[in-house]
């Protein structure tokens, strides 16, 4: 028997051999550990980038949620594995959807594919949309900490959590929600002691709170406290991030929005191209559904390529490409994608028309993600890793590779 124990989505993957455990920190700009750290709230981390690996890697694009989750739990980007945003247009039904059934998604996880080969397998994450993505085939633990107080054995593969952790259901728009699922990996590894755990937090903090403000300390200095509880169990430790995050305000404070819908309808006639912003799902009171990223369905004959040379010169667009291009430099499965893709610069975000984004709740000047300007995330492993290529680029989700291949 060879030592590559694993092969999923064309890449090989070796059982690992000590208790295992990557995280996916839920809009972790790297500047908010560079921050923590130089300010004394993460003294463990501190400690594993001297004694450890500190990497920066690049998140897929666009940087959302499921499809940068879905691309660390398989290995792939969504070219391969299909999750390509948090919501998009189903041109077989004619209709706007979730991305949350497994019926979207294209490949294996690498979750169930150690599950399949005999190791015991958790997965925690914070918002229920990604629960059922992540635990697709998964002959193991699985739930969020939305939902918590609803788990079963038949359906999460485990009873009672609020019991187990001690703590009381947190508010999905709260800090609390991430504590649950660090807590959570806690309390699983002194009791169940899973061979693998995927642990995935949400962005809440990160929406309200820029790097090195107290908010944002705070968080951290959470997740540090629990990430040494793990680290002194013995866990190999890979963290990585989902996405970026930046403000996205004008001088005065103010989103600095483009109504690309409104846009679309002032020039070629009301709803005669079709908006899609990916970032959509049901958690918009901190974003208010504006991320950096759209993909544009034009009616058919359309002139795509003008259409693409009008819409970048447009103040506030970082890059337009039709929808070959796009699938190409993103690596995005082309037919679900629109006739063309809008990226918008590092301060800008993308709505649909003016009308139907409340933004009332936004409590904090916008911060949100979405872009090429969100791309640059941190992956971190609790082991010295001799031998590595580090002039390569890395992808986050590289975590898996990371964590079982070289820091065993």
């Amino acid at each position: 028997m060879t030592s590559i124990e694993l092969n999923v989505n064309g890449r090989p993957y070796k059982l690992p051999t000590q208790p295992t455990v990557v995280v996916c920190v839920d809009g972790c700009e790297p500047d908010y550990l560079a921050q923590a750290v130089a300010t004394g709230h993460m003294p463990w981390l501190k400690r594993t980038l001297v004694l450890g690996s500190g990497l920066t890697a690049d998140c897929v694009v666009p940087s959302f949620t499921n499809p940068n989750n879905l691309s660390i739990v398989t290995g792939v980007p969504p070219s391969i594995h299909g999750i390509c945003g948090n919501y998009l247009y189903d041109t077989a039904t004619g209709t706007e959807v979730m991305m949350n059934d497994p019926k979207w998604l294209r490949a294996p996880t690498l979750l169930a594919a150690l599950a399949d080969a005999g190791k015991s397998v958790a997965a925690i994450t914070a918002k229920d949309k990604l629960r059922t993505l992540l635990g697709h085939n998964l002959k193991g633990i699985c739930f969020s900490a939305e939902k918590a107080d609803q788990v079963s054995l038949a359906q999460n593969g485990i009873e009672d959590v609020l019991t187990l952790t001690g703590l009381p259901l947190p508010s999905v728009y709260s800090a609390g929600l991430s504590e649950f699922v660090f807590a959570s990996g806690v309390k699983l590894m002194q009791s169940v002691k899973p061979d693998v755990m995927y642990l995935s937090t949400t962005d809440y903090v990160q929406h309200k709170h820029a790097p090195g403000t107290a908010g944002a300390n705070g968080f951290y200095q959470m997740m540090d406290g629990y990430l040494g509880q793990l680290d002194a169990m013995g866990c190999v430790i890979a963290l990585t991030a989902d996405h970026g995050m930046n403000a996205k305000v004008a001088l005065d404070g103010t989103p600095d929005v483009i109504y690309l819908q409104d846009w679309f309808d002032d020039w070629l006639g009301k709803s005669v191209a079709r908006v899609i912003l990916p970032i959509t799902d049901p958690y918009v009171v901190h974003h208010g559904a504006l991320g950096s990223f759209a993909t544009v369905y034009l009616p058919d004959g359309s002139d795509v390529g003008a259409a693409c040379q009008r819409l970048s010169k447009l103040k506030g667009m970082e890059v337009v490409l039709p929808r070959a291009e796009a699938a190409k430099r993103f690596e995005l499965p082309a037919d679900r994608i629109g006739d063309l893709v809008a990226v918008s610069e590092r301060s800008t975000v993308i709505g649909t028309s003016a009308s139907r984004h409340d933004l009332t709740a936004l409590e904090v000047p916008l911060r949100s993600h979405g872009g090429v300007s969100e791309q640059r995330v941190p992956l971190v492993v609790n082991r010295a890793l001799p031998g590595l290529d580090r002039a390569r680029r890395f992808r986050n989700f590289d975590a898996f590779d990371l964590a079982l291949n070289h820091a065993q």
